[in-house]
């Protein structure tokens, strides 16, 4: 086991704040995580005008915001952008980054199960691959229901990382052995086989440790609250642009997983 998965001191929120605090020196080389073409990057945008529409300075939440990838592609479209995550090293690079960049995003460390925001405060919250790892999803959507204002939209973008398919599996053993014969070169960073373990540690005690159905995540969300919700599967355009940075069955296997956009909206008050 890891150092981080070894204090056992730690609940299992901090063990993920760890891991993840870990995780951010290498979080902008993998694909999949920043965006690495022009074609890619209009293909988000597109994505979010189909849910969420132009920002015209409305105010957006990106939860567990990482180093600002997400944030970024809010203000492209015009959104005031405030970016929440709880992981220190990677607050520290979003401001960096958008510094570089000369954009005005506000970054902050926060909970995302627990952001502290008031009531009523945002027009949009986004996520990207937040859910899958949250311990108490439930209590999260009720929290983002409370400090989103009426009539706003949460946009969920996830997916089932665990409950593989067939071919999802098939595809990426010959990915693996492509990478272990070096038909293929690594495409993402390598990590330690400790930071392995403690990724598979985490994954088998958060709430979707089997696996993060859109139905599933559905269903919770209209418990909360939540009405308007529409399930978006048509990633296809995205995942293509990304499959250009790996190699051809990690593409194939990416393509094969269960991943979604999920909109829901906060009801406005009755008349």
């Amino acid at each position: 086991m890891s150092d981080v998965a070894e204090r056992r001191n730690y609940d299992l929120r901090d063990e993920i704040k760890a891991y993840w605090s870990e995780r951010a020196a290498t979080f902008d080389l993998s694909p999949g995580h920043e965006i690495f073409s022009e074609e890619e990057r209009a293909a988000w945008h597109r994505l979010f005008l189909r849910h969420i529409g132009h920002g015209g300075g409305r105010q957006a939440l990106d939860l567990a915001s990482g180093t600002g990838v997400i944030s970024h592609l809010l203000d492209d479209l015009g959104f005031k952008v405030t970016g929440l995550d709880w992981a220190e090293p990677m607050v520290e690079r979003a401001r960096r980054k958008a510094k570089d960049r000369k954009r005005t995003i506000s970054f902050r460390i926060g909970d995302a199960e627990n952001t502290m925001e008031p009531d009523d405060r945002y027009d949009v919250i986004v996520n990207r691959h937040l859910v899958w790892t949250l311990v108490d999803p439930a209590s999260a959507f009720a929290e983002w229901l409370r400090v989103l204002k009426p009539g706003g939209r949460v946009l969920i973008v996830d997916g089932d990382f665990v409950s593989t398919n067939a071919l999802e599996r098939f595809f990426g053993k010959l990915s693996a052995w492509g990478q272990r014969a070096r038909v293929f070169g690594p495409d993402t960073p390598m990590h330690s086989p400790e930071m392995m373990e403690t990724h598979r540690s985490i994954l088998s005690r958060v709430y979707f440790a089997t696996g993060a159905r859109a139905e599933a995540v559905v269903d919770l969300l209209c418990k909360a609250g939540f009405t308007d919700i529409e399930v978006d599967t048509d990633l296809g355009e995205i995942h293509r642009m990304q499959a250009k940075n790996w190699n051809f069955f990690k593409g194939l296997a990416r393509k094969s997983q269960h991943r979604y956009a999920i909109r829901a909206s906060k009801p406005l008050p009755a008349v």
